[in-house]
């Protein structure tokens, strides 16, 4: 980015790693963005969260964070909220945006009140869901943890999850285009739409090579993907999200998308979707590191418009 003065940023520090289920995914994702702000000249360290965070942020003495955790607490606003009581600017979306996205029903709710469809619910019970086929994925987990598409009762047998505590839920399965919208300060960059070639875009798709084929742009009519642009912005401005979040949909043959999640801290390897959707608008990786780590800021992030 010509004339930034790089200097500004002080030491970067690239949250990477964590303890949730997709620690190796972010140390890929944060490894990526870290060579990328060196490469440009920027001050940035790798700060690996695997014990005490808190420590492990301080002792690395950094000026703002670039954000590249998933999963539990590393994008369900507990880092958030530390890094604003330590005072550290992060880029990403806020405390309140981070919780809401990361729960999936409530997120919902608010997408739903702003006029945005999503996947109708289907009641879950301890032998089941009431019908079939259908999705069944935990309520707080990211890169498609635990998805599964379940098309009769012995599928439902083979899982042997426990539905306690409310922490699964259930969704009738949308038909259509599955397609991915990052939306950067505010503006929906080019949709990739997303193939795989089981059928499903769980986490073996997502992470297996050749399991997966994109589309950047995606194979959809030039109006149904300025609509569909459009709708992600919204979803991004219901939720409160801020930085450079995905917003994951099913566009049906009618040229209407159903939401099926916001992704706040979507992942940064070289091949990750938000990096198709910016080379796709002419930023390469390195330009779109720079600019998500403009946006790093502290004290209410984004508010959701509930």
């Amino acid at each position: 980015m010509n004339g930034m003065d790089l200097n500004a940023f002080g030491r970067v520090g690239v949250l990477m790693g964590g303890t949730s289920s997709e620690r190796e995914i972010s140390l890929r994702s944060g490894n990526a963005v870290l060579n990328a702000l060196q490469s440009a000249g920027v001050d940035a360290v790798a700060v690996d969260l695997s014990s005490d965070w808190a420590d492990n942020i301080r002792n690395a003495a950094i000026d703002r964070a670039f954000n590249v955790l998933h999963g539990t607490l590393g994008e369900d606003g507990c880092v958030q909220g530390m890094l604003e009581v330590m005072g550290v600017p992060y880029t990403g979306a806020g405390v309140l945006a981070s919780a809401l996205c990361m729960h999936k029903q409530l997120c919902k709710q608010v997408l739903n009140h702003a006029g945005l469809k999503t996947p109708v619910d289907i009641p879950l019970h301890a032998d089941g869901p009431l019908r079939y086929p259908v999705i069944v994925k935990p309520v707080a987990e990211g890169s498609s943890v635990g998805l599964h598409r379940l098309t009769e009762k012995r599928d439902w047998d083979a899982l042997s999850i426990d539905i306690e505590a409310d922490q699964w839920m259930a969704e009738m399965p949308v038909e259509g285009v599955e397609i991915a919208v990052a939306v950067l300060d505010g503006k929906a960059l080019p949709a990739v739409e997303v193939v795989p070639k089981s059928g499903v875009y769980d986490y073996t798709s997502k992470y297996t090579a050749g399991a997966t084929e994109y589309f950047c742009p995606a194979r959809l009519p030039a109006e149904t993907l300025r609509y569909c642009m459009l709708r992600a912005e919204e979803a991004v401005v219901a939720t409160g999200c801020s930085g450079a979040p995905r917003v994951d949909m099913i566009v049906t043959s009618g040229g209407e998308p159903y939401i099926l999640e916001v992704n706040t801290l979507p992942g940064m390897t070289e091949t990750s979707l938000l990096p198709k959707s910016a080379a796709a608008a002419g930023i390469d990786f390195e330009t779109l590191c720079l600019k998500i780590l403009v946006s790093a800021a502290t004290e209410n992030q984004g508010v959701a418009h509930a």
